[in-house]
């Protein structure tokens, strides 16, 4: 699997849509790929009292379904074509899923991308060890 056609897969799924008046679905969609070649995707999900989530989010709890973590590529892209950088908290989720995801490599671009554990440089080497202050 390419770059190229992991975007397009995104791509194909951001397509916003409202079942209510009160949420929106589908102006960001994802696509990722895992250790074992398997492809997630999932759409954003907007609620007027802020209880949504990323499309990130919803790839990643489809890909835990299947009983897999470790994430080789993942894009996101808008219904308007644009490829984004995961959030801070996509990124935060994406980690503690799994710590091999440091070196998944996060799409910015058809030609470039950046290592997941690059984008949070000062991230801590305690991963799953939780601190209670």
């Amino acid at each position: 699997m390419d770059t190229v056609a992991l975007i397009e897969i995104a791509a194909a799924l951001a397509r916003p849509f409202a079942p209510s008046a009160e949420v929106t679905a589908g102006t960001v969609a994802a696509a990722l790929l895992t250790a074992e070649g398997t492809i997630y995707t999932g759409v954003c999900v907007d609620t007027r009292c802020s209880l949504g989530f990323c499309a990130e989010h919803a790839a990643v709890a489809e890909m835990l379904k299947a009983h897999e973590a470790e994430v080789r590529m993942l894009v996101a892209v808008t219904s308007a074509g644009q490829i984004l950088a995961p959030c801070g908290r996509c990124r935060e989720l994406l980690l503690q899923v799994s710590p091999a995801n440091r070196s998944a490599w996060v799409v910015l671009s058809p030609t470039t991308g950046r290592l997941l554990g690059d984008l949070l440089p000062e991230r801590s080497a305690s991963i799953g060890k939780l601190r209670h202050d």
